[in-house]
């Protein structure tokens, strides 16, 4: 039986850190997706109304700008954790680069997914600071908590 992985990815080092448990801890027959959700930004970014205040307007294309930097930070890391998996082994056919616009939340996003046939979750295990935790949680612990059922792999 071959073993489907599905790993969270973003731009941490947290996130290569799972990638590299992947390729250290498991069979390089396994099936892999490389998976990451992107904020939902294109409504914010395409908003043109004279209603909006001045402050936002002048705002809206850096913001906008910064999102596409981090999808592109974001898409150059799930291009090296493919190439680190097939340079340990893992076919490249067997690997899978996968990626969508926020729908529930990152982390009922990654659970939905994995829920779809996925044996395993692997994904690193991001440090918040304690006052942001507790008012916001991290995704990892969000993943903990909604994944009933299913192996989580907590990388630290």
């Amino acid at each position: 039986m071959e073993l489907k992985i599905l790993a969270a990815v973003d731009d941490s080092e947290n996130a290569m850190r799972a990638v590299d448990h992947v390729a250290k801890f498991f069979n390089s027959d396994c099936k892999v997706t490389l998976f990451s959700v992107f904020h939902d930004t294109a409504t914010l970014c395409d908003l043109q109304s004279p209603e909006l205040s001045s402050y936002f307007l002048s705002q809206q294309s850096s913001f906008c700008t910064l999102e596409e930097k981090r999808r592109s930070l974001i898409k150059d890391a799930l291009e090296k954790a493919k190439a680190s998996l097939v340079e340990a082994g893992f076919d490249n056919a067997n690997i899978v680069i996968k990626t969508q616009i926020q729908k529930r939340g990152i982390a009922r996003d990654i659970v939905d997914e994995a829920g779809t046939g996925y044996d395993i979750i692997v994904m690193g295990r991001r440090g918040l600071s304690g006052l942001k935790e507790f008012f916001v949680g991290s995704v990892s612990q969000k993943v903990l908590s909604l994944a009933k059922d299913m192996s989580i792999l907590m990388v630290n």
